[in-house]
């Protein structure tokens, strides 16, 4: 076959080799990547050349597309700029990591707040409710999975009637994690009695927005702000425990924290860039905060946001120091746990330490690809004396740091890759010792009802059960 004169068989290798070495190039050049990342990239654009590149162009770069980084830097040039908090309400032992936040978020830590541990995925969807139906000015939510069932129709219905008295409801869902609701009757019947709407970071005609970004880049975030005083944190989506979409992990084991006071204007302000980011409406006077409480040294917490667009690795950056400024104890839960090198490394240096360190993962996990890479760092994770459980009472869906009994960081950020580099993620991190305790004691409850993970039983897998965990983990820099 020829074009132009020119035999494309003959040719086709040197065109072959040219386009490799380009995407190469670009690997290479990328910024903000491993370099495990970056060889392991390498070797399957070098492997398998046209498949290899095909895939890097579609996941190989942590790209929302030009447009929506336009969006979302306006949104934020609109945004006021965040003076409030002060250093000095956290001790000196803990101060540099509110710093760290501060450089993330641009939030410093603020205090006069008070915060529950709320008891369970039900109770938290009660307490919404009637906070909702108390509110007197403005709801705004945001949840990465909004489903139409009991618990999810139980907050749309406070909503409806929240519009009636003239409360201005403002609602945000992740394009794909909430595709079921954005698609059924009840999303345009949240719009009919004038509850606002949208969709966060909208897929649109796939094979276009494949020619612009990534698709798989998510906004993960649970937020929850009532009247700019009320605000929720947590791993919960907004849904039953029995998770129907994925029923056969239920029930889903979830924590939030109800908080009152000042932090709520933090996620005020992390909540509007996303609308305004997504939504051609400037909620800008709403972003005044309230008058300070009497007390403003009470419970100082922090709202820290991450995602794509926000400083590479920052959500590594808040674990990693967490866990080296603890003395005593640590102790972890997380459904997905992918770390890299670095995370990892700070896990077992914890331990090494001498520090008690605990991580609790589900026993059983829904995405298998996450359980079998998981699996593939136990046996670093237990040399080093980590304790490591593996909760048997549904999925445990928490996630949650505590440090010594007197720090907290609570979210919906995972320690794999995906929360750390690719999603939007919010997590409030706290510095109280009644709150932390509660967490805590939520943990121990978790603790026990599992089942320990010892050397033993890890030296005891068979030859192709390792080979499997390590070859899938050995894939994680890829994506």
């Amino acid at each position: 076959m020829t074009v132009l004169g020119y035999d494309l068989l003959s040719i086709f290798p040197l065109l072959n080799l040219v386009l490799t070495l380009v995407v190469m190039a670009r690997i290479v050049l990328r910024p903000n990547r491993t370099p495990a990342s970056r060889v392991a990239w390498l070797v399957v654009v070098g492997a398998v050349p046209l498949v290899g590149m095909v895939a890097y162009l579609l996941l190989g770069e942590v790209s929302i597309g030009r447009r929506r980084v336009a969006r979302v830097r306006e949104a934020l040039a609109r945004m006021p700029a965040y003076i409030e908090g002060d250093d000095e309400i956290v001790p000196w032992r803990f101060r540099n990591l509110f710093r760290l936040g501060h450089s993330i978020s641009g939030f410093r830590p603020i205090g006069g707040n008070k915060g529950t541990l709320l008891a369970d995925s039900n109770a938290t969807i009660d307490a919404m409710v009637a906070d909702i139906d108390a509110a007197k000015n403005h709801v705004h939510l945001l949840f990465y999975i909004w489903l139409a069932d009991n618990n999810g129709r139980k907050v749309i219905e406070a909503l409806e009637r929240a519009a009636a008295r003239g409360v201005t409801c403002r609602v945000m869902v992740d394009d794909i994690g909430s595709r079921a609701l954005v698609r059924s009757p009840h999303w345009q019947a949240m719009r009919d009695a004038g509850i606002r709407t949208a969709s966060g970071l909208a897929v649109g005609n796939p094979l276009l927005r494949l020619m612009t970004s990534r698709i798989d880049l998510r906004n993960h975030r649970k937020i929850v702000v009532i009247d700019g005083w009320i605000t929720y944190c947590g791993s919960q989506n907004c849904a039953d425990p029995e998770f129907r979409v994925k029923a056969r992990y239920a029930p889903w084991v979830d924590a939030v924290v109800r908080f009152e006071g000042p932090i709520a204007h933090q996620n005020q302000l992390l909540f509007a860039g996303d609308w305004m980011a997504g939504v051609k409406e400037d909620i800008g006077y709403l972003l005044t905060p309230s008058p300070p409480p009497e007390d403003t040294t009470s419970m100082p917490a922090q709202v820290i946001g991450t995602g794509p667009t926000v400083r590479y690795s920052a959500m590594q950056e808040i674990f990693q120091s967490l866990l080296l400024s603890a003395r005593r104890e640590v102790i972890i839960t997380t459904p997905y746990y992918v770390p890299d090198d670095a995370l990892q490394n700070a896990i077992c240096a914890t331990a090494y330490r001498g520090v008690d360190t605990t991580i609790i993962f589900p026993a059983r996990n829904d995405s298998m690809i996450v359980a079998w890479a998981s699996h593939s760092y136990y046996a670093d994770l237990l040399a080093a004396g980590v304790k490591i459980h593996e909760y048997v009472g549904g999925l445990l869906h928490t996630k949650s740091l505590t440090v010594d009994g007197e720090l907290m960081l609570i979210g919906s950020a995972n320690m794999d890759r995906r929360s750390m580099d690719l999603n939007y993620e919010n997590n409030i991190l706290v510095h109280d010792r009644e709150l932390t305790q509660a967490m805590r004691a939520r943990q121990k409850e978790y603790i026990a009802h599992s089942r320990e993970v010892t050397r033993g039983q890890v030296a005891r897998w068979s030859l192709p059960r390792r080979l499997l965990n390590n070859t899938i983990a050995i894939l994680g820099p890829l994506f």
